[in-house]
C-alpha cells in the first residue's frame, strides 16, 4: 500500500484492516489518517473506482468499517470515525490519480531533495511507468517537464482552481448528481455604469 494512502505504521495497519472491506463494497481507499488530539480521529477517504461517492455510501462504509474495527480492535484509545470523499482539491495518493487528473494544477512534495528542492507546483502531465510527470513554469525559460518517481513522493494534492471546479461540476451534472434548481442564480456585473 502506498505511503501516500497511509503514512505512519499505525495508518498502514489500519488500512490493511479496512481496505478489503471498502473494496468488497465496490469502493477504493484513497487515504487513511489517524489524527491525534484529545480524542483521536480516524479519517478515511474513499470513492468509487470511476470517482465520486455519495453521502449515504459514506455512511454505509462507516458502518462496515466500524464493525470490522470493533472485531479487530487495533486501537486502544477511543476515536471518532470520519468517512468522506476526497473532495475537489483532493489528495493524490495513487499512481493512477496523476494520470486521471492530467492537465490540472497540483502541488507535490518529495521526501528527499530533488535537484535542490522538495516542493513542486505545476500542471500534471500524466505518468510514465513509475514516474509522475509535472510541467513546471521556469520563467523566461518556458515550461519544463519534471519526472518524479512515485516512491519519492511524500504528499501531493490538486490545487483548487476555477478550471477544476468547473470540471467537477460538469462531471456531477453528467452523472445526474447535480440539481441546478437548488442553486441561487448568479448575478454578474457587466462592468457598465449607469448615468
Amino acid at each position: 500500500m502506498s505511503n501516500l494512502i497511509a503514512k505512519s505504521a499505525i495508518d498502514r495497519r489500519l488500512a490493511e484492516i479496512v481496505a478489503p472491506v471498502i473494496e468488497d463494497m465496490g469502493f477504493e481507499l484513497v487515504r487513511l489518517r489517524l489524527q491525534g488530539g484529545k480524542t483521536h480521529t480516524l479519517q478515511i477517504m474513499a470513492e468509487r473506482p470511476e470517482g465520486g461517492i455519495a453521502v449515504d455510501e459514506c455512511a454505509e462504509i462507516s458502518n462496515a468499517v466500524s464493525a470490522i474495527l470493533d472485531v479487530e480492535d487495533p486501537l486502544s484509545d477511543s476515536y471518532v470515525l470520519e468517512v468522506g470523499s476526497p473532495g475537489i482539491d483532493r489528495p493524490l495518493t495513487r499512481l493512477k490519480d496523476f494520470d486521471t487528473f492530467e492537465g490540472y494544477d497540483a502541488k507535490i512534495e518529495t521526501s528527499e531533495l530533488i535537484d535542490g528542492q522538495k516542493r513542486f507546483r505545476g500542471i500534471l502531465a500524466g505518468v510514465e511507468e513509475d514516474e509522475v510527470l509535472i510541467n513546471i513554469e521556469q520563467g523566461a525559460d518556458g515550461v519544463q517537464t519534471v519526472g518524479l518517481k512515485f516512491d519519492w513522493l511524500a504528499d501531493a494534492k490538486l490545487v483548487l482552481t476555477d478550471e477544476l471546479i468547473a470540471e467537477m461540476l460538469k462531471q456531477r451534472k453528467a452523472a445526474g448528481n447535480l440539481d441546478e434548481d437548488t442553486f441561487d442564480e448568479i448575478e454578474t456585473d457587466t462592468g457598465s455604469e449607469e448615468d
